[in-house]
């Protein structure tokens, strides 16, 4: 028997506990599975085998005191669509139109992050990627004939025609958390933006750090240098790595830099931002959510001055 999430359009389908919502998981039949004459079910359209990337401790998280959700955030063996479970007759609970009346429901990943151990929201991730991975590449990118699902233990979808392989990309994004003294005060202060992709929103506004893609042919730091000058036009000193997480919106992986202000004054890239500036930690605007690589960013420069968020 196997294990599996139900994921559907970027919601994961999840059950309510007295410490919030978790994830829930289907037991998968040997009725389920594939010969192998067949390509392996983990790779068909609508169905992933999951990795677990992270240590066995990563799966308990200190907020979880129930004995039943501790037990069921370990991880799943894989994760299929709810249009894949319906197919197939795999059984569901009942899944109600109202989330204030239904003890399973589907529930966004940013919502889920803020509470689930970093290995479970790694997986999920995981999942939401792949299945959109393999929604997306359903023909040829040379020749556009129709792929099919490799018949080994690959993930690679195989023109039948060229016989190109397509695989999983991810896109690497590098996001700065930039300091300097408050030229006044001497306070450590955080530059933080705030980015026209957050919409229009009710006040407080949210900022959050300095992010963009790597191009091709350039370094991280490189990058990290290029997306600073293009957005705010400061110069940087002692660029430093900290941590990466997976991000799925689209596909990215998020790589997560540390760096001092040297010189410039601040000029944001009208485009993407509307206002940037360097806040004293002491008075930070609303910030991006718990869980996220941003949060995590400003959470160690704030403790670093022996304060919390």
């Amino acid at each position: 028997m196997s294990s599996a999430f139900i994921l559907n359009d970027g919601t994961v389908l999840c059950r309510r506990t007295l410490d919030g919502w978790l994830p829930l998981q289907v037991q998968l039949s040997e009725f389920d599975t594939v010969d192998d004459s067949e390509c392996l079910q983990a790779y068909q359209v609508g169905r992933v085998e999951l990795l677990e990337s992270l240590a066995p401790s990563h799966w308990v998280s200190d907020d979880f005191i129930d004995v039943d959700v501790i037990s069921a955030s370990a991880p799943a063996t894989s994760a299929i669509t709810y249009d894949y479970a319906v197919t197939n007759d795999i059984a569901l609970p009942i899944i109600t139109d109202s989330i204030s009346n239904s003890d399973n429901f589907f529930i966004t990943y940013r919502q889920l992050i803020t509470q689930l151990p970093v290995a479970l929201s790694a997986q999920l991730s995981q999942a939401i990627q792949l299945l959109r991975w393999q929604a997306d590449t359903q023909f040829c990118s040379r020749c556009s004939a129709p792929v099919t699902a490799a018949k080994r233990d690959e993930r690679a979808m195989v023109c039948q025609v060229c016989q190109l392989r397509q695989y999983p990309r991810v896109q690497p994004c590098v996001i700065t958390a930039i300091t300097r003294p408050n030229p006044q005060t001497g306070e450590m202060q955080i530059l933080l933006a705030h980015h026209h992709r957050y919409g229009q929103q009710s006040l407080p506004l949210q900022y959050g750090l300095i992010a963009g893609f790597v191009e091709v042919g350039e370094s991280l730091e490189h990058a990290v240098v290029r997306e600073v000058a293009e957005e705010v036009n400061i110069s940087l000193l002692d660029i430093r790595y900290v941590s990466s997480q997976p991000w799925p919106f689209p596909s990215n992986l998020m790589l997560g830099f540390r760096a001092c202000y040297a010189s410039g004054d601040i000029v944001v890239q009208e485009d993407e931002l509307s206002h940037a500036e360097f806040f004293d930690i002491s008075n930070l605007p609303k910030i991006p959510f718990k869980g996220s690589i941003a949060y995590e960013l400003i959470e160690q420069i704030v403790h670093e001055q022996g304060m919390s968020l």
